[in-house]
């Protein structure tokens, strides 16, 4: 027998919240319902919805499997909350996707950031991919979290600390709509390391007021004629053509965006669109690799936020793109 971990998004808004619930069996994963109106996906005269499987990851401690799943209506239809479902006949296998996920680790208790609690700590400056006490919390659960996510086959490409006390970063690089199903899965992970540490994951755009940096989830995205042919004049082309939906993007790119979105802290202002080679108060950076290799390479767009849906993001990105 096998214990599946089945992982999938409620109903909840502006954004849904990760579920899960444990099913043993010795078949391979199959449809499984679930109570919608526990989860603002049905009413309770109708409560019955389906999860249907997939993406598979091997699971860490007691599970064998986790298994992400989308949310069906009752006749086998695509659920209104199932955002992934604009992606399945949209993004191909040649996109590619890192997803740069920031958050701050929090005491569940109160909410208060880890090395706050006895109040402000000294200014920004010190502690983005910093070492030693002074500058660093939850390095441990970091790394437990990295490890976990390669056990399940994610890959993640890197992990820091960033620029404030108790926020850290993690990137996830995939192919196609898997590296939007494996960002939620890295997620899920996320808060079941942080179960066993006894913290809890803040993933609001900006959860602390003042001169501190919000969290984003900076998207970087290529198709084969990026990497492999990009012009300066195709990479630019792809700049515009974002820049025309700017309001449409902000609008898929997560809530209270405009808090972290004010022209300081490394963002453009949520109102404007620019983009720029290497700069990182732009809408829409431009790396250096990406010039530097004859311009094959790459895009980062920089406006989503820490708490955006990877489906919407990617969904946007190539439906602009592809039109």
């Amino acid at each position: 027998m096998k214990k599946l971990e089945y992982i999938w998004l409620d109903g909840y808004k502006p954004e849904p919240n990760l579920r899960s619930k444990v099913k043993v069996t010795d078949s391979s994963p199959p449809d499984w319902s679930f109570d919608g109106s526990s989860t603002q996906q049905a009413e309770g005269g109708s409560s019955d919805c389906i999860l249907r499987p997939v993406n598979e990851y091997t699971g860490p401690r007691n599970s064998d499997k986790l298994v992400m799943c989308e949310v069906l209506s009752p006749d086998k239809n695509p659920h209104p909350s199932n955002t992934r479902n604009a992606c399945v006949d949209l993004v191909t296998d040649d996109w590619w996707f890192g997803f740069e996920q920031e958050f701050f680790f929090i005491n569940p208790e109160d909410g208060t950031i880890l090395g706050w609690e006895d109040g402000t700590p000294r200014p920004q400056g010190e502690y983005y991919c910093s070492v030693g006490s002074r500058n660093v919390r939850a390095r441990e659960v970091s790394e437990a979290h990295m490890d976990a996510c390669l056990e399940a086959g994610i890959q993640i490409t890197g992990t820091n600390a960033e620029v404030a006390l108790g926020q850290w970063e993690y990137c996830v690089l995939g192919k196609g709509i898997k590296a939007a199903d494996d960002l939620w899965v890295s997620r899920y992970l996320l808060h079941l390391i942080c179960e066993e540490y006894g913290v809890s994951v803040n993933l609001h755009p900006k959860p602390q007021k003042g001169d501190w940096n919000g969290s984003g989830m900076h998207a970087n995205f290529s198709n084969s004629e990026m990497r492999d042919s990009g012009t300066e004049d195709l990479m630019k082309a792809m700049c515009d053509k974002l820049g025309e939906v700017h309001e449409e993007g902000i609008s898929n790119y997560g809530s209270d965006n405009d808090m972290r979105l004010t022209g300081a802290h490394e963002t453009q202002d949520i109102n404007t669109f620019s983009y720029g080679v290497s700069d990182r108060g732009a809408s829409i950076r431009i790396p250096i690799y990406t010039v530097e290799n004859n311009w094959h390479g790459y895009l980062e767009d920089r406006r989503p936020a820490s708490n955006a849906d990877p489906y919407k993001i990617i969904s946007h990105i190539v439906g602009t793109l592809t039109k």
